[in-house]
């Protein structure tokens, strides 16, 4: 959630749809940068 919060504290929408759609695209940065940040390893051998 401390992530999340790193994208900005609120919501920018006023409509409901628009801030689901708002929180899911933060989402899918934070699922990215995690993505990004997680080694590839590859067996030795």
């Amino acid at each position: 959630m401390n992530c999340v919060k790193l994208l900005g504290q609120r919501l920018m929408s006023r409509e409901f749809d628009r801030q689901v759609a708002e929180v899911q695209i933060r989402v899918a940065v934070l699922n990215r940068f995690t993505a990004l940040g997680i080694p590839m390893t590859v067996a030795a051998g």
